[in-house]
């Protein structure tokens, strides 16, 4: 995909890895909507690249029909939306202790999102012959987040749907493209750009997601991977998936072991 001139839709755009996508596309020669929750911060990012900030909510389809809606009138027909925005809950205890709320939340934002956006925006692009998802997921998507199920769990599903998405209307020009990084510095997970150098084989910046994302929009990849060992991790998982299974629970334990907690900067530190 040639993303100079092209209209695209960065959700979560407003901090993180969103932020970083929104402004790389920018650079790229892209027409970059940012839309957020934070509807400030997404004015405020939209206006530092020329593009336009929207409010909307990922979780509720009426607000996602309303963002493709504005964006329609005003600019046209999306050439790339990008379902970057994403949760994750702190869970403590076993797998069933996330509370209802969390899981709800989860399965609304890590999975619906992705369903509401496609809803929206499939019948303009299946018209115009052309378009575009590409949906920031995890590699919880393909190999489970240690201790959390609910994160784990939707990121999974939302992989199954950009699968389904892709072989459903690939023949109608629709083109589709998951990312699955393992752990990058942001907020969302509690770390930052300075620590990046305290795990160097495990955490990377937004920037170099940003990069890796650019190159296979060109090539087209249905699967982006910023950290080069999750395709080794996610083959290994399919040749022999008890050996996988096995390998994960004494990573989880080291990590209880050794630092009393599944915090993610515990399980880095236990790889």
């Amino acid at each position: 995909m040639k993303l100079n001139k092209s209209l695209v839709v960065v959700t979560g755009g407003a901090n993180g890895i969103g932020r970083t996508l929104a402004e790389r596309f920018s650079e790229e020669g892209a027409k970059v909507v940012v839309a957020d929750t934070d509807y400030e911060k997404a004015i405020e990012v939209a206006e530092s690249i020329d593009g336009l900030g929207l409010f909307c909510d990922v979780s509720v389809e009426k607000s996602v029909k309303n963002l493709v809606a504005q964006i329609e009138s005003k600019l046209g027909t999306i050439d790339l939306f990008c379902s970057n925005a994403g949760v994750i809950f702190e869970q403590l205890g076993n797998a069933t202790s996330a509370e209802n709320i969390h899981w709800q939340k989860s399965w609304d934002v890590n999975v619906m999102a992705h369903v509401y956006a496609a809803r929206a925006c499939l019948p303009a692009m299946i018209r115009k012959g052309k378009g575009y998802f590409l949906q920031v997921i995890s590699a919880a998507g393909l190999l489970s987040q240690i201790g959390n199920a609910a994160y784990s769990t939707s990121k999974h599903a939302s992989v199954g749907f950009a699968e389904s998405l892709l072989i459903s209307h690939a023949d109608e020009g629709i083109k589709v493209s998951v990312v699955c990084p393992q752990f990058v510095a942001t907020s969302m997970i509690g770390l930052s750009n300075s620590e990046v150098d305290s795990f160097p084989e495990d955490i990377i910046t937004a920037s170099e997601v940003a990069d890796t994302v650019v190159k296979g929009l060109k090539k087209e990849d249905f699967l982006i991977l910023p950290h080069s060992e999750v395709k080794q991790h996610f083959l290994k998982k399919a040749n022999d998936y008890q050996r996988w299974l096995s390998g994960m629970n004494k990573i989880k334990q080291r990590a209880l072991n050794t630092h009393g907690d599944l915090t993610i900067k515990s399980i880095i530190k236990s790889l």
